[in-house]
């Protein structure tokens, strides 16, 4: 009986938390946005860089309150039991934040050869550009902490770690299954996101590489003038979808696209592949 019960220990924790998530970084969100001024008449306002900014460091502020309360009284650790061991990670944030930059650069070009956007000019704002940096990065570790170094964790206790991931990826999907021009293509692309930025973590337990590649993902595909899952930010590149589709990701952006899913599966198979193949050479 102890031992069922420490194995379903995991997946009570995550119900758990729930709860108190939804609650606390709920009343700091709205804070946030009674601070940014945003007009909660609109279904989804127009939103400044620096509201996001604003908004974005609530639910930092909120998530992490919540997260170090259940990790300090109910599990007993640090915080940085998450996965925020830092030592010989550098390699992996610098590979992180260029995979997602070769990516979306790679995803920006086929399209433009392809025909299927058209490039219309390049403007530069130097406040934008910190703010939506600042913005992305607090997304990274907000999700990341959350979905991975939280829940991801706690399910592997409970489950089969493919499992766990398979779990956590789906309650990632949840989260987003409201943004704006959600699609039930999308949808699929969310939850491949999932796969992807949890697949290293099932291994490590490190943050580091998810954070920056989430981080990267998001901000080069924002500056390349696409949509971030469903919702517009500020952009270096600005450019014009001839015909919004499966190719070009529409209005929800290039993870909405074909591309965005052969490329995330790729990446899934190659990383567990990689680690199953380590994993067998040090036995």
């Amino acid at each position: 009986m102890k031992d069922k019960t420490s194995k379903n220990i995991g997946w009570y924790r995550v119900l758990l938390i729930v709860l108190p998530y939804f609650f606390i970084v709920g009343l700091f969100q709205f804070i946030g946005i009674l601070i940014a001024g945003i007009d909660l008449s609109q279904d989804y306002p127009e939103k400044t860089a620096f509201q996001k900014l604003i908004i974005s460091w609530f639910n930092l502020l909120g998530t992490f309150l919540v997260i170090w309360i259940f990790m300090e009284y109910v599990e007993k650790q640090k915080f940085i039991q998450l996965g925020f061991h830092i030592k010989n990670r550098i390699k992996d944030i610098l590979i992180g934040i260029i995979l997602g930059a070769l990516i979306m650069g790679a995803g920006y070009l086929l399209l433009y050869f392809w025909g299927e956007i058209q490039f219309e000019r390049v403007l530069f704002n130097f406040t934008d550009l910190t703010l939506i940096i600042l913005h992305f990065l607090i997304v990274a570790l907000v999700e990341e902490v959350l979905f991975r170094g939280y829940i991801l964790r706690n399910l592997m206790i409970s489950f089969d770690k493919y499992i766990a991931l398979i779990l956590s990826s789906c309650l990632f999907l949840l989260m987003h299954g409201f943004n704006p021009n959600i699609s039930s293509f999308s949808l699929m692309g969310l939850f491949l996101a999932g796969m992807l930025l949890g697949a290293t973590y099932i291994f490590t337990k490190n943050l580091w590489f998810p954070i920056a590649l989430h981080f990267s993902w998001n901000l080069f595909q924002s500056l390349l003038g696409f949509n971030v899952s469903g919702q517009n930010s500020y952009s270096i590149v600005e450019h014009q979808i001839r015909e919004a589709n499966l190719f070009n990701g529409g209005a929800f952006g290039f993870e909405g696209s074909y591309l965005s899913i052969i490329v995330q599966l790729i990446l899934i198979v190659g990383i567990i592949y990689y680690y199953n193949r380590k994993k067998l050479n040090t036995q």
